[in-house]
Order: structure tokens, then C-alpha cells, then sequence
């Protein structure tokens, strides 16, 4: 009863309390410090309620460095090794000027800070107020040596702020151990090794010492100023004496010859290094040029440093005249009369014309002496060749003939034709075809000789082969006109229509039967024609049916020939082969009943052929009549009054025998 009457009165003193708004200020148990004032009467900004491991990410939330340091491992909070609290460390609500963040300068680690104490700055006499000033946190302190040393430095800010990269904590005189020059633009070798600083370095700022030779040593120059002021080009460090230049490689001009051994100074006279010296020979050595010039300025196209009075170097071959034979014992000034300089023409004629007036062919030949002759000797023209050099190859008789034969005016202004007749035309005319033949003399004769007609080939140059005697018979027996004009037949009725014994009437195909052999010796095939040599006939020689060379006049019909050995005196017809075969004439073969219209039956069948057949045959073709009446006209009784066709009644074995179903009997 009593906690509730008390807590009863509590809350009504809190009621009438203005200056307190909740329950956290009222039993707040003192002032924070001034950095945390404006956050006073915000207890949720430090404090959550009923979680205190909730209080220290709320510091952190402010104090964002602290929450950095600790997350990256860096500076003192982050250095720790056993996570603690904030409030472990820093206690609130002491009042404004508390000191809620005390440290002990005396066992403070500072090894465990990112910058640890080293040489000096470990020593007793440093104080922290040294570099901790106030006002400022501890963490806000710098750590570069420029920062708090500034004042010290000698050299006046030339060489950086990182005074670190030559000095250490333990003593700012010594820096071997940790500059080295070597690593700056001007590295230390030979005897620069062993100089002094200050020798070099006459004021604390090292970076104003001059880098050049000639800065420190001007007063060491032999020279006098005559090679410029870059004593490195030739010198080193290791000795004034030695040096390093290669005037081959160095510059553009190789020293060899006597250039080796000659002294600088002989070229290099005024400032050798503001002068630039030309590189010819003639730009040093004009007063030694014995040509006066009159050779060009490039003396080295003939000379070399080694020797002036040879001239080795020169080679007329690498000119645009090369000298070959004779001309190269010729002299210098038989050409070059007025100097080098002076274009000397380079045509054989320019120099030869008078020789070629005199002992040549006097310009007949054109100007192009070197189509022939060389250099070698010019009587030999050994050089032309006229298979390869013209469109001419020259052939047999043609190889020995001199050139003034063909060639009788200039040689280049005159077009000489190729043919063989605009030479030759002479004669042909005198000793030849006299132009019947044509002007194509090369179809039938070769350059050996005229007489041989070894070239042309009938059969193979034409469409008319020669056979047997046609290559015997002479061209003109032939070829009687303009050969190429007036085309022969080939048929040889053409040539021989007058030796046609056959009058034309076996065609003009000759060639059937006959062949160029012999006339004489005919292949005729008879049993192509319209009588076939069969039997008896095939051994029979030609003339005994062709008495004349007119073959076709020569009659088919037997009787023609054989009417003598007629045994039926044409009683029988003119068609013997009617029976008859040329086999045997004994051997027949006829049957009446099947060949004629007349069939031999009854009484008819034993009678003679000459009963009925008893005169000639007026024609070829037999004409025997074959009514009854025509033969047994006197055998008729009824003396013509039943007419003549007896057949009608009667039959032909027996008069007296009637057809059945006349009427009469007998």
C-alpha cells in the first residue's frame, strides 16, 4: 500500500514539475559534456531503452571515423585486440567540462597507433604536446614529417615535403643509409663517387646543382669551348683522358683512310660545335683537285681515303656506257675531251660516223651500228642475228648471199617484202613457170635449192592425191593456166574425155572401173549391171559380147549372140531364157502348164512343140494362136457352122467325146 501511495505522489510531483518533460531527464544522473550538450534532451540518441548492446551502435552511428577505424582495422580503436564497449572506456553525465576520453601520456602505447614512435620521437624529451596540440583530437594529429619540421628544413621546401626518402627519426644528418643518389637524375659513377656533397651541392638546395659537365668543370676544358659544352659526347666519369666517341657511329661521316689518322682540329677549325662541316671531299680538298673541276664535285666516285692518286672506286661500267672490248683500253680524254661535265653522246655513230663513211657501209645501214657489230671487233658482226633479230630467218642459200644482194638501199627506210617473187620474179620469168604459178613460190620450193621440189606435197597439200602414173605426169600436163586461178577438176573425165573410148556412155565416173595403174585393168563388177555374168557367161571374155569399146551397145538378148545355135530356127520365140539357162542349153526347165496360158492336157500332151510352133517368130515374143479352130480347122466337121470355139462341146482327149450336157452324143 505504501509503493503505491508513494509512487502515487512521485507521479504527481512529476506533473507540476515544468522543467521536466519525461521520465529519462527526470532521472538523468548528471550533465553531459559540452560536445554532447545539444543532444541532452534527446536520451534516444545515446540511449535504447531496455538494450544496452544497443548503445554502442548509436556511438558509432556519430562518431562515423571511430566506425571506419574499427571496420578497417586502422588507427587505435581499430588496433584493438579484445572488442570492448564505448562506455567501458568513455563514461557520460560528469558534467559539462568532463574529460570522458582520459588518457595516460605516461603508459600510453603508441606502437598501437598507425604511427609509431621511432629514434628521436621515442626519446624521454619528447613530449606528446609536441605534436598533439589543443583543441585537436588525437587521431587529427599529422604524420608527415614536413607537417611538424617544416621550420627545420634546409632546403627550403626544392627537394618535397617526403623528407622521409633521404632522413630517418634517428638523426636528420644521416642519410646513406637511406638516400641513394643513383635513383635521382644524376647518378654517381667513376670519380663523382668519391666526391664530396657540398663540392657539388654549394647551398642546401640540391636540386639547383647544375648536371652538365661544362658547369663544374669549364676550367678543366682543353678545348677551350672549340667542341661545345656537352663534354659527355666523348668523356665518362671514370677518366677525363678515355673516351667514348666513335666518329662512325656518333655522326654521319665514317673516318677511314687517312681520315683515321688525321687530327680534329684539321676539320673542325673554328667552333666545332655551332659548325655544321659538309661531307663532300671536294668541300675540303678543291685546291688538290687536279681535274680543275672539270670532273663534278664527287670526288669519292672515282677516289677513296686511301690513296688519291688511283682511282679505284670509279667503275665506267656502272655508268650509262659500260666499256666493254676495245673501248675499255681506250683513254679517258679520247672521249672525255672537255671534262667530265661535258654529256658525251652515247650512239656507236657519234664517235664511229667518219669510219662508217670511209670503210662501212656509208649510212646506208641507219645509225644503229650496235644491231651487228660489238665492241670487240668491227668487221665480225657477230652480234646480229637475222632468225632471231628480224621476221626473216634466213635458210640455206640465203645464208651465204651478202647483205647489199637484198638490202640495195637503206636498210631502215626501206621495207623489203618477204615473198619469194619480189625477188625472184627474174626468174621465174626466165627459167621458171613465167607466173603461171603464182607468186607462192615457198608452197613448192625451199631455200636449198630451186630445181628440188622437196616442199610441197600433192597429197597432203591438196584434196587430189597422186597415184601410180598421175606421179610420173609432169605439173604442166596439168596445170596448164594460172594455178591458183583457174581451179582443176578433180574428175577424170576432165582430163581425159578425150580418151574415153566408151563415147560417154558409161557416165564420167571412170574411177568406177578404172584406176591410175593402168587403163587397161578395169574393176568392173558385172553382176551390178542390168545382165549378171551367170554360168557359162562369167568365163567369157569381154569382147565376144562387146565388139566395140561402146559397152552399152552390146544387146542382153540371147539370140543376139547365139541365133546360129537357134536348134528351133525362131520357131520357139527369141526368149530363149523362156527354157533356157546360162548354165547348160541342154538343161531346160520350161513347163507349159505353169509358164503359158495354154495348158497341155488330153490329146495335147504327147504331140511335138513343132506341131503347134511350126513357123519363125516375127517378134520377140511368141505369138502361136490357141483356139482349136486355129489348128484343127480341118479336122471340123461341121465346116465351121458351130463356130470356132470348138472347146465348147468337145474335149481335148477325144473328138468324138462330148462335153456332158450338149445334147449330143457321138
Amino acid at each position: 500500500m505504501r509503493y503505491l501511495i508513494s509512487l502515487f505522489g512521485l507521479t504527481l510531483f512529476l506533473s507540476f514539475n515544468a522543467s521536466a518533460d519525461t521520465l529519462e531527464s527526470v532521472m538523468m544522473p548528471g550533465k553531459v559534456i559540452q560536445g554532447h550538450a545539444k543532444w541532452e534532451d534527446d536520451c534516444q540518441k545515446c540511449h535504447k531503452r531496455f538494450d544496452k548492446e544497443g548503445q554502442n551502435q548509436l556511438c558509432k552511428d556519430c562518431h562515423k571515423e571511430i566506425k571506419q577505424d574499427v571496420s578497417q582495422k586502422n588507427g587505435f580503436h581499430g588496433r584493438m585486440k579484445d572488442e570492448r564497449t564505448c562506455v567501458e572506456c568513455h563514461t557520460e553525465h560528469k558534467g559539462r567540462a568532463a574529460q570522458i576520453a582520459p588518457i595516460n601520456e605516461k603508459t600510453f602505447k603508441h606502437a598501437e597507433t598507425d604511427f609509431s614512435l621511432k629514434g628521436a620521437h621515442a626519446d624521454a624529451k619528447t613530449e606528446c604536446k609536441d605534436c598533439h596540440k589543443p583543441k585537436i583530437k588525437y587521431r587529427d594529429a599529422p604524420s608527415s614529417c614536413n607537417a611538424c619540421h617544416k621550420k627545420d628544413d634546409k632546403h627550403e621546401g626544392t627537394l618535397g615535403a617526403s623528407c622521409e626518402n633521404c632522413h630517418n627519426e634517428k638523426n636528420w644528418k644521416d642519410t646513406k643509409d637511406s638516400f641513394d643518389h643513383n635513383k635521382t637524375k644524376f647518378a654517381l659513377d667513376g670519380k663523382h663517387s668519391n666526391v664530396k656533397c657540398d663540392e657539388c651541392h654549394k647551398t642546401k638546395k640540391y636540386r639547383e646543382a647544375p648536371k652538365d659537365c661544362n658547369s663544374c668543370h669549364k676550367k678543366d676544358d682543353k678545348h677551350k669551348g672549340m667542341f661545345g659544352a656537352k663534354c659527355a659526347g666523348c668523356h665518362t666519369a671514370k677518366d677525363w683522358k678515355e673516351t667514348t666517341f666513335d666518329h662512325g657511329k656518333d655522326t654521319k661521316y665514317q673516318l677511314r683512310g687517312k681520315h683515321q689518322s688525321a687530327k680534329c682540329e684539321s676539320c673542325h677549325k673554328p667552333n666545332a660545335a655551332t659548325l655544321k662541316l659538309a661531307t663532300s671531299c671536294v668541300s675540303c680538298h678543291r685546291s688538290d683537285d687536279k681535274h680543275d673541276g672539270s670532273l663534278g664535285d664527287r670526288c669519292e666516285k672515282c677516289h677513296n681515303e686511301r690513296n688519291w692518286a688511283t682511282a679505284p672506286g670509279f667503275n665506267h661500267d656502272e655508268t650509262k656506257f659500260p666499256l666493254r672490248d676495245k673501248h675499255k683500253a681506250a683513254k679517258c680524254q679520247t672521249c672525255h675531251k672537255n671534262g667530265l661535265k661535258e654529256k658525251l653522246p652515247l650512239l656507236c655513230n657519234d664517235c664511229h660516223k667518219k669510219d662508217d663513211d670511209s670503210k662501212g657501209h656509208k649510212g646506208d645501214f641507219g645509225e644503229k651500228c650496235e644491231s651487228c657489230h660489238t665492241e670487240k671487233d668491227w668487221k665480225t658482226p657477230s652480234k646480229f642475228n637475222h632468225d632471231r633479230d628480224t621476221k626473216y630467218a634466213l635458210r640455206d642459200k640465203h645464208q651465204t648471199t651478202k647483205c647489199v644482194d637484198c638490202h640495195k638501199g637503206k636498210l631502215y627506210g626501206q621495207n623489203l617484202k618477204m615473198d619469194c617473187y619480189s625477188c625472184h620474179k627474174k626468174d621465174d620469168d626466165a627459167k621458171g613457170h613465167k607466173g603461171r604459178y603464182d607468186q607462192k613460190c615457198e608452197t613448192c620450193h625451199i631455200e636449198k635449192a630451186w630445181k628440188n621440189v622437196t616442199k610441197f606435197n600433192h597429197d597432203r597439200d591438196t584434196k587430189y592425191r597422186l597415184l601410180d602414173k598421175h606421179m610420173k605426169v609432169k605439173c604442166d600436163a596439168c596445170h596448164k593456166a594460172n594455178l591458183y586461178k583457174d581451179k582443176i577438176k578433180s574428175t577424170c573425165i576432165s582430163c581425159h574425155k578425150s580418151d574415153d573410148k566408151h563415147k560417154g556412155q558409161l557416165s564420167d565416173k571412170c574411177e568406177d572401173c578404172h584406176n591410175e595403174k593402168s587403163w587397161r585393168e578395169a574393176k568392173y563388177d558385172h553382176n551390178k549391171s542390168k545382165f549378171p555374168l551367170l554360168g557359162k557367161h562369167y568365163k567369157v571374155d569381154c569382147k565376144k559380147c562387146h565388139l566395140t569399146p561402146a559397152f552399152k551397145d552390146a544387146k542382153t538378148e540371147c539370140v543376139s549372140c547365139h541365133v546360129k545355135e537357134d536348134v528351133h530356127k525362131s520357131r520357139l520365140g527369141m526368149q530363149c531364157e523362156t527354157c533356157h539357162n546360162a548354165r547348160d542349153w541342154k538343161i531346160w526347165d520350161f513347163n507349159h502348164d505353169k509358164d503359158t496360158k495354154f495348158k497341155l492336157d488330153g490329146g495335147h500332151k504327147g504331140i511335138g512343140c513343132y506341131d503347134c510352133h511350126k513357123a519363125p517368130s516375127r517378134g520377140k515374143r511368141l505369138t502361136t494362136p490357141v483356139a482349136c479352130g486355129d489348128c484343127h480347122s480341118s479336122d471340123d466337121v461341121h465346116d465351121g457352122n458351130f463356130g470356132r470355139q470348138c472347146e465348147r462341146c468337145h474335149v481335148s482327149n477325144s473328138w468324138s467325146e462330148l462335153k456332158v450336157g450338149t445334147g449330143f452324143s457321138r
